[in-house]
This record gives C-alpha cells, structure tokens and sequence, in this order.
C-alpha cells in the first residue's frame, strides 16, 4: 500500500451531472481513462471526450432499463482486488481484470422523487442498486480506490492522484451516504408503503449544519443537524441577519417559542417570550408592539435575556421596544429596514428570518435517548376547540371567559409540566411553570401577577377575572383553590381524576365556571 495513488482509469455514473464535464476534462487531460455508463458516458462524449462504455469494458450490454449495467466481475473486481496481495493480483491477470482506481458517483434521486409525489412505481425505479455496491465496494477498498460521491469534492481528485489521508475522508463520507440513502428507503416502505407508524428499525439520519460553540453547558460538545428528508422548516433554515453565533442552549430556547408561536400563525399580531424553554409572557393585541408590550410585563423580570418569537414581520416601533432590554434572540417571519437598523445597534442580539411559521398541527415523531435505548413518540399536535369544551358547574362560562381559557390552554401545552397559565383578555397574567405538584405551580403563577402588578402600577393583579388553565387535571381541590384564591372566575382543565367530583364541588362553591377538555399536554 502506497500513500499516494495515481488515477489511471475512473469509473463514472451519476444521476447528479453537477461539475461532471469539468471533472472529466481535467482527468482526461492527466491521462486518465474515463469508463462511463448510460447518460453520463453520453454528457462527456458530447464534450468532446473520449470515453470508454461499460459494456466494453464488461463485455455485457447493459440490460434491463438500465438495472443491469455495472454489477459485474470486471467492475467490482476491479474494485476490491487489493493490489499488493498476489493472489488478488493473479485473480485479475487470470481473469483480464484491469484495476479501477476512482470512482465517481451520486445516487438515483430516490428522496427528491418521494418528496415531489412520485407514483410508487416512479418511486420504486429510483431505488438505485448498482451506484450503493460500487460505492460500498470502492470504501471498502479505500487503500487504493478513491470513492467521490459529492461534486464539492471533485477539484480534490482533478490534479490526477489521491492520498490515503484523502481516500479516507471519501470512505467516511460515501458509506454515511449510503447509510442516509438506504434509511429512506426503509423508512418509506415501512411508514408510507406499509402504513406502520413505529417500524421494527427505525432509521435516524441527518447532514451536520454546524458545530456549536458548546452544548448545554460549556464543558458539552454540540452540534446542528438537519434530517434527511426533512419537508418541514424552522430554525435550521432560518436566516441570521445578525447577531453572534448561536448556541445549543439558544437553539432550543428558540425552538420552544417557535412551536408556541406556531399556534398563533393565523391570530391577531401576537408575540412569545420565553426563558430556559418556558414561556414567561404571551399576547395577541391590534399592534406588534402592544402585543409585545403586554407580554413584556407579565413577567418582566424573566424576559431579560430571553428568546422572543412574533408571528408578524418585525417593525420599527417594535424592534425599538424590545431594545430596550437585553435580548438574546429575536425570532421573526421577516423584518424591515427600520426593525434591522435598531437592531444593527445591538451587536449581540441574534435576528433570526423564518420565512413561514410552521404548522402546529404537523405531524412527525419526537425521539429521546434514555439510558440503554431510546423513547419514540408521535408529536403532540392535540388540539382543541369550543365544540370539544365540557362544561361540568352549575355556572356557564360567558364568552370572554371561553375565548380566555382557550388562550390560556394553548400557552399551557407549552408549558414544563405541572403546568399553569392564568390568562385575560388574550394575555398571560401568570405562569408556573415545572413544578413537582400543581398547587405550587398555581401559586407560583398568581405570585408572578402580583408582582407584575406591582411592578407596572396595575390597579389590580391580572390574575383577577382571568380563565386559569391546567396542563393535567387537579387531583385535589387544592390546586384549584389557590387558583380561586388569585381572583380566577373560569378553569379550564382536562378533567379525568378520581377526585373529579370534589374539585367540581369546590368550583360550585366558589362560583367558578369550569370546562373539561378531555386532553391533557403534559410536557417534560
């Protein structure tokens, strides 16, 4: 085994004629004998070169619509033979197979023709068969056969010759192709073709973005990633205008104020706040920036730092507002030139354009590693409307108090479980959030409005005649006790406890209206 290998015969076949002809010139102009099969032997003929078909070097036509062509003897001999092994070596004498010391090629577009809606037999046809075994055999044999499947590597083999340092990268990346490549197909016969939601081998792949600066906390390594075949898009496509590099911590903040935000995307102009995945003030108002202004003082002393997602283009008027304390990252469909030149201000802070906010009700699986294995879930795309609500006291709640305990659910799926939002006039007046019993959690809330209120010169806490919503149901009254106490008028929770008659029985006497959703959002 040599480090250095010099290109005398290249095999091509790609789907993807990106970069292809120029490649071909330069090999050729180093003496190098092109072997090429179908449309990609005709692409470098109609370029002037001179290219040898596969089937010459075979002695096979290719047969078959093309399935047949390259799973050969002399092709994948010419592959695997290690060179300075004898017996190898007199296997290719005896059996006139020359050595094939590059190999370029990129796979038939079996992701791109799922995603545009192909038939399943378009689909089927552009399972590729012999591109993946020239592939897997070229990186097996990486001591002397250069495996290029990606047209950003091609100017590394134009100068004629690879090194081993070279020929590894190469293995390492077209055997992570292949194993992208076959988990498509795997994952489509099982979910699409087979209609299975939690197949026997779940396949999980995805191209790195970057690596973060760290992870959770400085001492964790991190990095972002995309999956393979990923229709949705969020954070990872978004365009940062300005700002520092964002972190792992950063990303996850934001995430959870997107997929809050996204249950607003056709609402009034609202606005999302949150710090450390929570959110800490929401509101939907006839402006950005009273939207903004409103969520701001449910829990101002939260906001400093935090991560903060709008559902209409930033503005001006806005972007001034939120300047006014420190924000981390700033998420948006789209901005103008009066929002980024305020912005252009604040060095740190990181602008982030999503385009469209993405659909709340998508579904999709959620994946979390545990020790020894790893939980599969459906995403919780529940929803809920009026016609869903159960109302279960002797009081009716009025329309406002319906419209407010539907905010305030919607916020509460969002939050860490126990999770309670209190809610007014399509405001947070309270949230409590990650509590080990929902008492606390209510607590909490009705503390955070009283200290708003105080805080901002509110005649009265917001919490009163607010709608109070639960992520799970109260096991006991006194969870909802502590809510009446805050000046709640109206509960929304899923219902479902053994003790549902005792709670429903303190409502009664405190004259609260409630509704059963039959839903819970636990979140942890």
């Amino acid at each position: 085994m040599t480090d250095t290998v010099t290109i005398r015969r290249a095999l091509l076949s790609v789907s993807d004629k990106t970069g292809l002809v120029d490649l071909g010139k330069a090999l050729a102009g180093k003496g190098v004998e092109l072997v090429s099969t179908g449309g990609t032997a005709k692409a470098l003929r109609d370029a002037g070169l001179d290219v040898k078909d596969i089937s010459e070097l075979t002695g096979f036509p290719e047969m078959m619509d093309g399935r047949v062509k390259t799973l050969h003897p002399k092709v994948h001999g010419g592959l695997l033979a290690v060179r300075d092994n004898a017996e190898h070596v007199a296997s290719m004498n005896e059996h006139a197979i020359g050595a094939i010391d590059l190999v370029v090629v990129n796979l038939y577009p079996f992701v791109q023709t799922v995603a545009k809606g192909g038939t399943r037999e378009e689909i089927i046809e552009n399972i590729d068969i012999g591109g993946p075994s020239m592939v897997r055999s070229a990186a097996k044999n990486h001591d002397f056969v250069a495996i290029v499947t990606d047209p950003a590597d091609y100017a590394i083999v134009a100068n004629g010759e690879t090194t081993l340092a070279q020929r590894r990268k190469f293995a390492a990346k077209a055997y992570a192709l292949t194993a992208a490549y076959d988990g498509a197909i795997s994952q489509w016969f099982a979910t699409v073709d087979q209609g299975e939601t939690f197949p026997e081998t779940i396949a999980i792949t995805g191209a790195r973005v970057s690596e973060l600066r760290y992870g959770e906390n400085p001492h964790q390594a991190a990095a972002l990633y995309i999956p393979h075949g990923a229709k949705e898009k969020g954070l990872a496509q978004a365009v940062q205008v300005q700002g520092k590099e964002l972190s792992y911590n950063n990303y996850n903040d934001a995430d959870a104020a997107l997929e809050l935000l996204a249950e607003f995307k056709d609402a009034e102009p609202t606005v999302v706040i949150v710090k450390h995945a929570n959110p800490c003030g929401v509101a939907t108002a006839a402006t950005l920036v009273e939207a903004y202004e409103a969520a701001f003082k449910c829990d101002s002393v939260s906001a400093f730092g935090g991560i903060i997602a709008v559902n209409r283009p930033l503005d001006g008027p806005t972007a001034e507002a939120i300047s006014g304390i420190f924000t981390e990252v700033v998420v948006a469909p789209d901005a103008n030139d009066d929002a980024k030149a305020v912005f252009a201000k604040k060095k740190n802070l990181r602008l982030l354009l999503i385009g469209e906010i993405p659909d709340a009700k998508r579904g999709g699986l959620i994946a979390k590693p545990i020790a020894g294995g790893l939980l599969v879930q459906n995403r919780d795309n529940g929803a809920i409307s009026l016609d869903d609500l159960k109302v279960v006291t002797q009081r009716q709640p009025s329309e406002q108090e319906l419209k407010d305990a539907l905010f305030a659910w919607t916020v509460a799926k969002h939050v860490k479980s126990n999770a309670i939002v209190y809610a007014k006039e399509g405001v947070t007046a309270g949230i409590g959030a990650g509590q080990m019993n929902r008492r606390d959690s209510s607590r909490i809330a009705a503390a955070k409005a009283a200290e708003a209120a105080e805080t901002h010169g509110f005649a009265e806490t917001r919490t009163k005649g607010s709608a109070v919503a639960s992520d799970a149901f109260f096991p006991f009254a006194d969870g909802l006790l502590a809510a009446v106490e805050a000046g709640a008028t109206m509960v929304i929770q899923p219902g479902g406890s053994m003790r549902d008659d005792e709670v429903i029985k303190a409502a009664d006497e405190a004259g609260l209206a409630m509704v059963f959703t039959g839903m819970r959002h636990f979140r942890h």
